[in-house]
């Protein structure tokens, strides 16, 4: 299992346990993380399972992909470590990942 730390807009962090091949916004959802909404189900068709890359981990996770670009586009307060969580797989490189919350979804 590969642990991931979501951080809440208002500090409280969630540790949770996550299957490799699963996706980051999976995770949110199962373990009701506050604040990813994953309207779309995780079809990058939205953009309310944004969140920010912890600077660390920025290179391990790597670049958005056009579409997601394109997704996060329409996202609250984007950032150069904005990433939609639906994108990012979960592989035994993340352990340990750590990804705020923004304050409002787009």
């Amino acid at each position: 299992m590969t642990k991931l730390t979501f951080v809440a807009f208002d500090g409280t962090r969630f540790e949770v346990d996550a299957e490799n091949g699963s996706t980051v916004m999976e995770n949110a959802i199962r373990n009701a993380v506050p604040g990813i909404e994953a309207e779309c189900g995780g079809a990058c068709a939205c953009a309310t399972c944004h969140v920010y890359v912890d600077e660390a981990w920025t290179g391990v996770v790597g670049e958005p992909e056009a579409m997601e670009e394109d997704m996060l586009d329409f996202a609250y307060e984007v950032r150069p470590n904005s990433r939609l969580s639906c994108q990012i797989k979960v592989r035994d490189e993340l352990d340990g990942l750590v990804v705020s919350v923004p304050e409002r979804q787009g």
